[in-house]
Parts: C-alpha cells; structure tokens; sequence
C-alpha cells in the first residue's frame, strides 16, 4: 500500500508548483511559535521537486542543521548558507562538517511524500527519520502541499508521530 502512495504522491507533487508553495510553507513555518522559540534546527537539502525550506537559511538568529547518512544512521551536521555540500549515495545533498549530538536540535523539519489527519508522515522508505526521530526530543514539523494530505498512511509501529503539519 505505500508503495503506491509514494508513487501517487510524487505524481500530485510534480503537478504542483512548488516554488510558491514552498516560499508559503517557508513563511508559515517562521511565524510558528515553535520555530520562534528554536535555536537550533535541523532542515533538510531538498530533490527535485521537493518543498524547499532553504531561505529559513537567511534567519542569523538560528542556527541550522542538515541531516547526514552514515552507513544506517541519520547524523545531524552544522550548517551556514555558503557552506559545501556532497552529493550521496541517496543522490540528496550534504554538509561536509562533522556531525553533532542530536540532543541539540530544538526543531526538526521532516521530509514527507505525504501525511494524513492523524499527524504520520510518509516518507521515501528507508527509515532514516524514524530511526532518528524514535528517541529525540525536538518537535517534530512537516510542511507539506494541502494537496498531499490523506486520511491515512496505514502507519506502522515504527512510523513516528509528528507534533504539526503545516500546508499550504
């Protein structure tokens, strides 16, 4: 079943203009109180049609983060504007720095293909976030295109609830 839900989102994501909805999502998102009360947040490097968070990146009261692979781990990495960046084995882009404590981060932006009404996101299926997400404490946010929001994801055990979900 999610197999065909990533296939059927993807389609809708690529219909939509992401460009606008990202820069909406992107201004939705920096008015939260929770983005407010932040100071360290982990975004992400978006693909290809993807929503794009990256001008949060102009904010200098906050400090940013993009996730990292390492063998099955999702690592956590400083990140500034400018910084260089690799592409992996995943084909996404990241940070060169080193990574740190994930206890730091204050807010996550997770990457979603979709979410339903109960808050679960439906990622690209490798587990990743959910590994990461299982035992941290930072609120957990998805912005997504109202378009990509279903009744349900038929989440599993392991799926990891987010605290919102922001659209637009």
């Amino acid at each position: 079943m999610k197999k065909e839900l990533r296939k059927w989102a993807k389609e809708v994501r690529n219909s939509l203009d992401m460009e606008k909805i990202s820069l909406e999502l992107a201004r939705k998102l920096s008015i939260t109180d929770e983005y407010k009360n932040a100071e360290n947040i982990m975004l992400f490097y978006p693909k290809e049609n993807e929503v794009n968070l990256l001008s949060l990146l102009q904010d200098k009261s906050k400090n940013f983060y993009l996730p990292k692979i390492e063998e099955e781990n999702l690592l956590c990495c400083p990140f500034s504007d400018g910084d260089n960046l690799c592409l992996s084995c995943f084909n996404t882009q990241e940070p060169l720095t080193e990574a740190c404590k994930k206890d730091l981060i204050d807010l996550v932006i997770v990457p979603a293909l979709a979410c339903d009404k109960n808050n679960y996101r439906l990622g690209y299926g490798g587990g990743f976030y959910d590994k990461f997400l299982k035992d941290i404490k930072a609120v957990k946010i998805v912005c997504i295109p109202k378009e990509l929001i279903i009744e349900t994801i038929y989440p599993e055990n392991f799926d990891i609830k987010m605290n919102k979900i922001i659209t637009a």
